[in-house]
C-alpha cells in the first residue's frame, strides 16, 4: 500500500478508506465494488489505484485502521501500587467497548478470513501480537510474585484472550444478550483466577444478576 507524500493525498486516502468501511459494512465483502467505494469517496478510480491495487488492499487497509480498537487491549505492566485486578477489569472493558463498537467490521473479518489466505493471515498476526504484548505483563505479574509462576506466559495469553474474543463475539456478533458489567465482571474474574490472583468477593447483587 502506497503512502501519499503529500497532505491532500493523505486527505484522499483517508476518505476512500473511510468510505470502503462504509461501502463494505453496509453491502458485505463479496458485493462490495470499487466504484461504490469511490462514489462515497466522492473520487475518481483513477485516484482509488494511485493508493490501492484491489478491493482485497483497501479492505486491508480498513483493518489496520481500526487496529488499535480491534485488538484486545493488554493488560499493561503493574506498578508497585496499582491493583492488578483493577487493570483487568478496565482492559476487558475497554476491548469489549471497542468491539461493540466495531462489531459489523469484526463480522466481516470473520467472514472475509474464511476465503482470503492472506486476511487470515493477517487476522494469526495481530491475535499474535495481542499474546506476545499480554504476555509481557503476564511475566511481570509472575516476576512480582503476584500470578502463578507455573503458567506459560504466551500460551496463558492465548488462551485467555480466546475467552474473551470468543465471549465478545457471541454477545455483539451473534446476538447473545448479557449485561456488559456482569459480562466484565465474569471474564476478569476467570482471568484472575487462571493467573491465580487474589479476587475481592463479587457483591451479592452481582452474583445474583449474572445468574
Amino acid at each position: 500500500m502506497k503512502t501519499p507524500p503529500t497532505a491532500r493525498g493523505q486527505r484522499t486516502r483517508a476518505a476512500l478508506v473511510a468510505a470502503a468501511r462504509t461501502v463494505f459494512e453496509r453491502d458485505g465483502y463479496l458485493n462490495a465494488r470499487l466504484t461504490d467505494i469511490t462514489a462515497e469517496a466522492r473520487c475518481s478510480t483513477g485516484s482509488f489505484y494511485t493508493y490501492f491495487t484491489n478491493k482485497e488492499e483497501i479492505f486491508a487497509a480498513v483493518l489496520e485502521e481500526a487496529q488499535e480498537e480491534m485488538l484486545h487491549p493488554h493488560v499493561r505492566e503493574v506498578v508497585d501500587d496499582e491493583d492488578p485486578i483493577a487493570v483487568i477489569e478496565a482492559s476487558n472493558r475497554a476491548y469489549l467497548t471497542a468491539y461493540e463498537r466495531n462489531a459489523k467490521l469484526m463480522r466481516l473479518l470473520d467472514q472475509v478470513a474464511t476465503i482470503d489466505d492472506d486476511v487470515r493471515e493477517l487476522r494469526r498476526r495481530r491475535g499474535l501480537l495481542f499474546a506476545e504484548r499480554n504476555a509481557r505483563s503476564i511475566r511481570d505479574l509472575q516476576t512480582r510474585g503476584l500470578a502463578d509462576p507455573d503458567l506459560d506466559p504466551v500460551l496463558a495469553a492465548r488462551a485467555l484472550s480466546a475467552m474473551v474474543g470468543r465471549m465478545a463475539n457471541s454477545v455483539y456478533v451473534l446476538g447473545d444478550h448479557v449485561d456488559q458489567d456482569v459480562l466484565v465482571a465474569t471474564l476478569t474474574r476467570l482471568w484472575a483466577n487462571a493467573l491465580r490472583l487474589p479476587v475481592p468477593a463479587a457483591p451479592a447483587r452481582r452474583r445474583r444478576a449474572a445468574r
